[in-house]
C-alpha cells in the first residue's frame, strides 16, 4: 500500500505541475520586478530568521 501511495502522490504532483506551469509564465511576465533594495531587505530578513533558528538550536542543544 505504501508504494501505491507514493506512486499516486507522484502522479498528483506531476498533474499539478502540468496545470500550473503554463499559467505561471504569463503571470511572471506581467509581474513587477523588485528593486535591489527590496531584494536586500528580503535577504536580510531571511538571514535574521536563519540566525534566530540557529540560536534556538544551539540553546536547546546544550
Amino acid at each position: 500500500m505504501d508504494l501505491w501511495m507514493k506512486i499516486g502522490m507522484a502522479v498528483l504532483l506531476g498533474a499539478v505541475l502540468l496545470f500550473l506551469l503554463p499559467r505561471i509564465k504569463p503571470m511572471m511576465a506581467a509581474s513587477r520586478k523588485g528593486s535591489r533594495e527590496e531584494w536586500l531587505g528580503v535577504a536580510l530578513i531571511l538571514l535574521a530568521v536563519a540566525g534566530f533558528v540557529a540560536f534556538l538550536m544551539s540553546v536547546v542543544g546544550n
